[in-house]
């Protein structure tokens, strides 16, 4: 997992179990690593983002490199973006092909009464923990 877009070439099954190797590999790699200080631009690349799986690969390795780990779920992205998982908000996030990755993450999401798209949500999520999301 130390190569960039490794991630790509794997089947959805697979995508999955390498998130899950991710979470467990990169907290034992962070303990008492400081996050990226508040402020950081970091660069997420779009082109390959097809489902909410491959959102969390392609921002995993945005903020902490190739086989990073930034989430799993929603939930996991809301934790993370507290703090402790490689990058401090206030953080900037340069979201390059995002009309492409916004046309792929449509499906709705049911959040209390009404439903939302999941770009939409995701968009959300990050203005609502600090993350200024450049839409590029």
């Amino acid at each position: 997992m130390n190569r960039t877009g490794m991630w790509q070439e794997l089947t959805p099954e697979d995508r999955r179990a390498r998130l899950s190797v991710a979470l467990w590999s990169r907290g034992y790699q962070r303990r008492g690593k400081p996050d990226a200080p508040a402020g950081q631009v970091f660069t997420l690349d779009g082109r390959h983002i097809t489902d909410e799986d491959t959102f969390y690969c392609a921002i995993g390795e945005a903020i902490n490199g190739p086989g990073g780990y930034f989430g799993w779920n929603l939930a996991a992205l809301d934790d993370c973006l507290c703090g402790g998982w490689g990058a401090a908000t206030r953080f900037t996030l340069h979201w390059d092909s995002s009309a492409e990755a916004r046309a792929r993450l449509a499906e709705p999401v049911p959040t209390g009464d009404r439903e939302v798209a999941l770009f939409d949500l995701l968009l959300e999520i990050f203005e609502e923990r600090g993350v200024t999301v450049v839409l590029r």
